[in-house]
C-alpha cells in the first residue's frame, strides 16, 4: 500500500517537472533568432580587406548598419529591401579577422522591390 502512495504522489510530481522543463526550454529558443531588415543597396567597407557589406537594421527607425560577415542560406539581390528571420548562433573560437556570430536564414519574411 504504501509504494502505490509513493507512486500516486510521484506521477504528478514528475508530470509537473516536466511541464516546467518544456516551458523552460521553449521561452528561451527564440532567445537566437532575430529579425532583420536587409537595405536595398550595399555599402563600402573593410574588414580584412575592402569589400561590400550588406546593410542591416532591426528596426525600421534605426540607423542602417554593415554587416561584415554573410547569412547562410540567403541570397541578396540588388534593388530589394527584404525582412528576414535568422538564426544567431555564437562562434567559440572565431579567427581573429572573422565574426563571433554565425548568421543562418531561417524565413524570407518579405522581399520589395526599392
Amino acid at each position: 500500500m504504501k509504494i502505490a502512495t509513493i507512486l500516486k504522489g510521484a506521477v504528478p510530481a514528475a508530470a509537473l517537472f516536466t511541464i516546467i522543463q518544456c516551458t523552460a526550454a521553449s521561452s528561451t529558443a527564440g532567445a537566437d533568432e532575430k529579425t532583420f531588415i536587409i537595405g536595398p543597396e550595399t555599402a563600402d567597407c573593410t574588414g580584412t580587406a575592402p569589400m561590400k557589406c550588406l546593410q542591416v537594421k532591426e528596426k525600421a527607425s534605426e540607423e542602417w548598419i554593415n554587416l561584415y560577415t554573410n547569412i547562410e542560406g540567403f541570397t541578396y539581390e540588388p534593388g530589394y529591401e527584404y525582412v528576414l528571420k535568422v538564426k544567431t548562433e555564437k562562434i567559440i573560437n572565431p579567427p581573429a579577422d572573422g565574426s563571433s556570430i554565425k548568421y543562418t536564414l531561417i524565413k524570407e519574411v518579405s522581399k520589395t522591390r526599392k
